[in-house]
């Protein structure tokens, strides 16, 4: 059963706009739309059937089809959040900074979030790109178990979105973005390795584990770190990401993307992905992270893990990955919005307390199935 949170807040209504009414678009939407008393939210899309869905909430809808409709969905709002694909990221972030209105995407590019740094270096606004679930929510675990320790010396973090009735030789399903799920399995993973900043292959590192009873497998794909090995450059020996898949999964990609070499024909491997493998909203999300160091003169281990699936809000059922992503970047607006988060240029993952994280009305979801949620 779904509860309403009941935590009070004393912010002012503000103007939203959300970009996108896709999946993710939609379940920000869903969320903000329930505390309608702070939020005053715009989607915007070129798609009008999406749209449509969208207005049946009760929310206001644009059409975009320029980049004039852009700009004018921009202008004078407290803040965009940005639910399209990633290479919209930048060009939208520089809007946003130029018009002085806060920013916060879902992107897992590395280049994007690099990009959008240096623009926030003379912004008068907030830049927080890479508030989802990974990279994003896993950053601010990451930093939370680092700084535990007196001396840190490996931080694990490991993260999947995965089919709860797996099928089929990947034992995967589509769950969100094909582009950004090709990007993560083609580009450089950042590292720490022997206390140096690195990148490493994706698909590289498979390692094995159970949790809780279930076989998964592991290995290095890009972007769930945010800027985490640059906050922790110097302060440990080891610091790794990996997208965690039911085993066998890195076997085939490798097949796809290197003896096949459909890494260089990516938008080929998008249509093959997407005609063969179906998508599914019953997902589980798979949150590990373990990290070791000195405490008190002492070597010890602290650990964090979380599973969460979908359940419904307001009568919509939402996905796990839906839920997850939304809810972090809502929690992300929130915190601004209170100014619990600084007011003004890049933002990072870091600068986010876990504990005010999970207080948080939108990221209470992350706290399981027995979760409170809108």
């Amino acid at each position: 059963m779904t509860v309403l949170s009941t935590q009070s807040h004393t912010t002012a209504r503000r103007a939203i706009t959300i970009l996108g009414s896709g999946h993710i678009g939609f379940a920000m939407a869903l969320l903000l739309q329930q505390q309608a008393g702070d939020y005053d939210i715009l989607v915007v899309d070129r798609d009008p059937a999406r749209l449509a869905e969208v207005a049946a909430l009760g929310v206001s809808t644009q059409w975009a089809t320029d980049d004039a409709s852009l700009q004018s969905a921009v202008d004078g709002r407290f803040a965009v959040l940005n639910a399209l694909p990633f290479h919209c990221a930048v060009p939208v972030a520089t809007l946003c900074a130029t018009a002085g209105v806060h920013y916060f995407d879902l992107t897992e590019d590395v280049a994007s979030t690099q990009a959008i740094r240096a623009l926030a270096a003379n912004a008068h606004s907030v830049l927080m790109p890479q508030c989802g679930l990974a990279p994003g929510f896993i950053g601010i675990v990451g930093h939370d178990l680092a700084r535990r320790f007196d001396t840190l010396h490996t931080l694990r973090m490991r993260v999947g979105a995965l089919p709860r009735y797996p099928q089929g030789a990947l034992r995967y399903n589509l769950t969100w973005s094909t582009e950004g799920l090709i990007n993560e399995y083609c580009n450089p993973c950042e590292a720490i390795v022997d206390g140096v900043r690195t990148t490493a292959p994706a698909l590289e590192g498979l390692e094995t584990f159970a949790l809780d009873g279930v076989e998964y497998e592991a290995f290095n794909t890009s972007g769930g770190l945010g800027t985490l090995t640059e906050t922790l450059a110097g302060k440990a020996r080891q610091v790794d990401y990996q997208s965690i898949r039911y085993p066998g999964h890195n076997a085939i990609l490798k097949l796809l993307l290197n003896d096949l070499r459909l890494r260089d024909r990516r938008d080929l491997l998008r249509d093959i992905l997407e005609t063969a493998i179906p998508t599914t909203d019953q997902d589980v999300i798979v949150v590990f992270a373990t990290a070791s160091g000195l405490k008190g003169g002492r070597l010890v281990q602290d650990s964090y893990s979380a599973h969460i699936v979908g359940r419904p809000v307001a009568g919509h059922t939402l996905s796990a990955i839906q839920l997850t992503t939304a809810a972090g970047i809502c929690t992300a607006l929130d915190l601004v919005a209170q100014g619990r988060l600084p007011q003004r240029g890049f933002v990072g993952q870091e600068s986010v307390a876990l504990s005010d994280f999970l207080a948080n009305r939108f990221g209470v979801a992350y706290a399981g199935e027995g979760a409170l949620v809108l």
